[in-house]
């Protein structure tokens, strides 16, 4: 399915301003870098090379997980992405993520903890039983996904370290690519990104160390071959290809909070009540359903999971701490 059923609506009202200022920055630097490598466009072998099959993931599904709703098609969720480290169109990271180098991989856990270690993929995949969990996913731009993720809790990653109690938020380092990934060259953020949870959020079973999808290991546009889903939040709180997480006693300054600081907050709660300062948050469009004709559905608080996580901010004003 191509990426281009989907209503057309202008940059503006669905990305951060340094987004769409950046966009044709960063379309003048790929051109260079075709044209310097002899290349005759984009739709080159460089950036349109067919991805190899992607290996099998078997898991368990988690019933205490899962969501009563018809999964998005697999085409549309490894299609339709934000992944601005390969450009800052949603068909933009499955055409060029193909050149994401993800093997050696090494994740890195430092900081307020006991035991620092390092993990591979091969570790990561064997240290608790992989579940499969059916998540709805909500992005700050007003799109929705349900989507068969494949992992295990965070949190049985981070009793491997052995937090101490000065370990108060996770911050996320994601990978850094520059030979690997064009969109680095835009100003949009400061790379690496990086991104952060509370350390009882991070803890919360629902938070997903993310393995792949689809019955499968997760697709380079996706975010592979590690990262964190984090589903009563928006969804630039579900860092990709991390390489890095560090246990820390101060809150993180996350790199869309360093962009864009009266936008996005370090919570990102889904919260219908809660306008973006360009659009409202109240309703959201369903990716795969009916193309243009897809109605807009009311969003849900928490994205559906108030039940489940509403007490992590008992007290809290979530307009202020949006």
């Amino acid at each position: 399915m191509s990426v281009y059923r989907y209503p057309k609506v202008s940059s503006k009202e669905i990305t951060p301003e340094s987004v769409w200022q950046s966009r044709r920055d960063w379309m003048k630097t790929a051109g260079l870098t075709a044209a310097t490598l002899g290349l005759t466009g984009l739709s080159t072998d460089l950036f349109a090379a067919a991805p190899k099959p992607l290996d099998k993931l078997s898991a368990t599904p988690n019933t205490r997980f899962l969501v009563m709703e018809t999964p998005t098609p697999e085409k549309d969720v490894v299609s339709y992405n934000n992944y601005y480290e390969f450009g800052l169109d949603k068909g933009d990271p499955v055409q060029h993520a193909h050149t994401l180098q993800t093997t050696p991989w090494k994740l890195t856990i430092e900081g307020e903890v006991a035991q620092p270690k390092t993990f591979d993929i091969e570790d990561l995949r064997k240290l608790a039983p992989l579940e499969e969990r059916i998540y709805r996913m909500r992005c700050v731009e007003g799109w929705s996904m349900v989507i068969p993720w494949i992992g295990y809790s965070l949190s049985e990653l981070l009793k491997q370290v052995q937090p101490t109690g000065n370990a108060k938020y996770v911050e996320f380092i994601t990978a850094l690519q520059p030979d690997n990934m064009p969109g680095v060259n835009s100003r949009v953020i400061q790379w690496p990104y990086n991104e952060g949870l509370r350390m009882d959020e991070a803890m919360h079973p629902l938070t997903l160390l993310t393995l792949g999808l689809y019955g499968k290991v997760l697709p380079n546009q996706n975010g592979a071959p590690v990262r964190a889903v984090v589903p009563w939040k928006y969804g630039f709180k579900s860092a990709k290809s991390i390489v890095k997480i560090r246990l820390v006693e101060k809150m993180p300054v996350s790199s869309w909070m360093k962009a864009a600081a009266g936008e996005y907050g370090f919570y990102a709660n889904v919260n219908p009540d809660v306008s973006h300062p360009r659009w409202s948050q109240a309703t959201e469009r369903r990716i795969g359903e009916d193309g243009l004709f897809s109605k807009r559905r009311k969003t849900l608080m928490f994205n559906g999971y108030q039940t489940e996580v509403a007490s992590l901010y008992q007290g809290m004003d979530l307009a202020k701490n949006y």
